[in-house]
């Protein structure tokens, strides 16, 4: 198997942070080599612009960046920073912090399992997926569980043979609420409670390969809860190449993972990431905050020629 193409330039010194970073005297340290690091030194209730320029660029380096100790991070500065970024958006599915609808709350104990244990890209069942999510965490189990792994979809994009690359460029795939949300759909009252979100929520078409907006980096945009399907490729052929791919994504050398202690944020990319929690603390109590940033409208545009 070749190299991955563009992980060591990313990541060949660990003296490779952004400027702006290194300027506040924040310490930015890599936890994988295709993506991830941990910044020191910032605290998010006090970002202004000098401190975004720095999150935003070590978010673009690392694709995933990692906070601790955010005691003073309440929902006021969650919104306040997400809205640095630009608009927010609200889950359809999902409750939300009494006052901040904005903020979306992922909690799961022995009365509620979670339900979601596949790889994903946040609400890829909209025309315009989230920009980016911040996580921050408020009631984390003992013992080092409840983990979120994060994949990097560019670095499994960068690993495939050129003919494959070549191939997927172009192609579209469907992405639908309904495929992500079925074992919520299927509990007893769940379409009924859903309903709406449903009727707001209609498949959707997006790019296998996204190219990010702001970089150009190249990525593959499917994933195994929303989509189901890539259009001009039969039932079969369809199946088989997203079983591929997403087999291929997620092998551990395009992974980090980040163990969660209380008041730790994390904020990643939705454009050229996955994630999934660790289903390995039930039946523990885990509560997570979540905001979704506005993206834009998924697009592939050819590499320029070296």
């Amino acid at each position: 198997m070749r190299a991955l193409r563009g992980v060591s330039r990313r990541l060949s010194t660990p003296a490779l942070k952004p400027p702006s970073a290194h300027a506040l005297g924040w310490r930015v340290t890599p936890v994988a080599h295709a993506l991830g690091a941990e910044i020191e030194g910032a605290d998010l209730s006090h970002i202004g612009a000098t401190e975004f320029a720095a999150v935003r660029e070590a978010l673009l380096q690392y694709e995933v960046i990692f906070f601790r100790d955010q005691a003073s991070f309440d929902p006021a500065a969650h919104r306040a920073l997400a809205q640095l970024f630009g608009g927010v958006q609200t889950h359809p599915a999902y409750a939300t912090v009494e006052g901040f609808p904005e903020i979306t709350i992922l909690e799961n104990d022995r009365e509620r399992p979670s339900l979601i244990e596949k790889w994903h890209t946040d609400m890829t069942f909209r025309p315009r997926p989230p920009l980016g999510s911040i996580l921050h965490g408020i009631v984390i189990p003992d013992g080092g569980r409840g983990d979120t792994e994060f994949l990097s979809m560019s670095a499994a994009f960068e690993a495939l043979e050129p003919s494959l690359r070549r191939r997927l460029a172009g192609l579209e795939a469907e992405h639908s609420f309904e495929h992500g949300f079925k074992e919520s759909l299927s509990q007893p009252g769940g379409r009924q409670r859903l309903a709406q979100a449903l009727a707001d929520n209609p498949p959707v078409t997006h790019p296998v390969v996204r190219t990010h907006p702001e970089s150009g980096r190249q990525s593959l945009f499917v994933n195994g809860l929303f989509t189901t399907r890539i259009l001009g490729l039969g039932e079969g052929e369809s199946a088989e190449l997203l079983g591929f791919l997403q087999e291929h994504m997620e092998q551990p050398r395009f992974r980090c993972r980040f163990r969660w202690r209380p008041h730790s944020v994390a904020i990643w990319d939705n454009r050229l990431t996955q994630h999934r929690p660790v289903n390995d603390y039930w039946p523990s109590h885990r509560k997570l905050q979540r905001i979704t940033i506005d993206g834009d409208r998924p697009f592939y545009r050819a590499a320029e020629a070296a």
